[in-house]
């Protein structure tokens, strides 16, 4: 297939950024539709008793940095931290990247130093040896950072306080990820109540989400595309849970496609999901053969995008053109901030 198959002109308009309030206001778009009108905060009855919601746990670290190159003539800079290297060395995306050369002093925000130890991978690659330890790093970050807001938002207008509480999931525990896992940016401690109410069980993963969920697919076809390695973990309990639920005839939801991308990693042959860790770059595209997943909630990706394609890997290719096609036309929101849908893989 081509990338040019999983292209959609999206209007300008449609493109969220802020997220709705409160949270599970948000609209849901179910497919198969069932005709009605519905929003986050119906979960609980789209769902049944017996089902298990699996969420990703990951939280988003404040790694966005502004500041300024200090020899002259001044450059104003702009690093998104990606990985510890050790020995205070750090990888970065960095902007204007081509302007820093080895050797160049960095000062950001909050007074955070930094110098230019090599040129990194990809254009804007950078490694950066800074002024204290890898603790010391994070806490200055938590100090001046940014929250790491995805590159159409960023182009609008900075991160600010208000984006610290709303691109971080209120169920947020296990810091690692550069980008939030957003389709459980949706729920709220009442939500998550309603649901255990009802019967519906909760299970958490872990998928430290990566610099590559900013990156373009630059291939022309799909086959040729190489994803991004991103670190995850199953849990024993998790996957003692999922088992539960398939002996006792319920489903697997997961929320968000890296909570579904970790759960197909750890699932064999047979069906079965087993404790896991470590990267993984699973990349699914029409064809793929789940194993692990029976729903799920996910919000409205970008064009051409390997999240496009896990859609139409999950309910078709003609029904991921049908779902974006109405969405588009009913005015649902698009992408971090946007509205979600909850897909059935096998209707019943």
């Amino acid at each position: 297939m081509l990338v040019d198959d999983f292209d959609f002109a999206l209007p300008a308009h449609l493109v969220a950024e802020r997220p709705a309030v409160p949270r599970d206001a948000a609209r849901l778009l179910l497919w198969p539709g069932d005709g009605a009108e519905h929003c986050v905060r119906d979960l609980p009855d789209l769902l049944r008793p017996g089902d298990l919601l699996v969420f990703n746990d990951t939280k988003v670290i404040p790694a966005r940095l502004y500041g300024r190159r200090e020899r002259e003539p001044f450059v104003a800079a702009e690093a998104l931290l990606l990985k510890a290297l050790g020995e205070r060395l750090w990888s970065v995306m960095a902007k204007p990247a081509r302007r820093f050369k080895p050797g160049d002093s960095l000062l950001f925000e909050g007074g955070l130093r930094a110098e230019v130890a090599e040129k990194g991978a990809g254009v804007d690659g950078l490694v950066l040896r800074f002024d204290r330890d890898d603790a010391a790093v994070l806490a200055a970050l938590e100090q001046s950072g940014a929250m790491p807001l995805p590159p159409y938002i960023v182009a609008q207008r900075r991160a600010d306080a208000r984006d610290r509480a709303d691109y971080q999931t209120v169920y947020a525990a296990r810091a690692g990820a550069i980008a939030a896992p957003t389709a459980g940016l949706h729920f709220t401690p009442e939500l998550l109540a309603a649901l255990a109410a009802r019967g519906i069980a909760q299970a958490s993963v872990t998928l430290h989400v990566g610099a590559g969920t900013f990156l373009p697919v630059k291939a022309e076809r799909v086959a040729e595309h190489r994803m991004h390695a991103e670190w995850g973990e199953v849990s024993p309990a998790t996957a003692a849970a999922i088992a539960k639920t398939r002996a006792a005839g319920g489903r697997v939801v997961a929320v968000g496609t890296t909570s579904l991308r970790l759960l197909e990693t750890a699932a064999r042959e047979s069906g079965d999901v087993v404790a896991w860790s470590g990267d993984t770059d699973i990349f699914i595209t029409p064809g793929f053969q789940f194993r692990a997943v029976d729903v799920l909630m996910t919000n409205f990706h970008l064009p051409r995008s390997t999240l496009v394609m896990l859609v139409a890997a999950f309910i078709g290719w003609p029904e991921q053109r049908a779902l974006y096609a109405r969405a588009i036309a009913e005015g649902y929101r698009f992408y971090s901030y946007g509205d979600s849908s909850l897909l059935f893989r096998n209707p019943s």
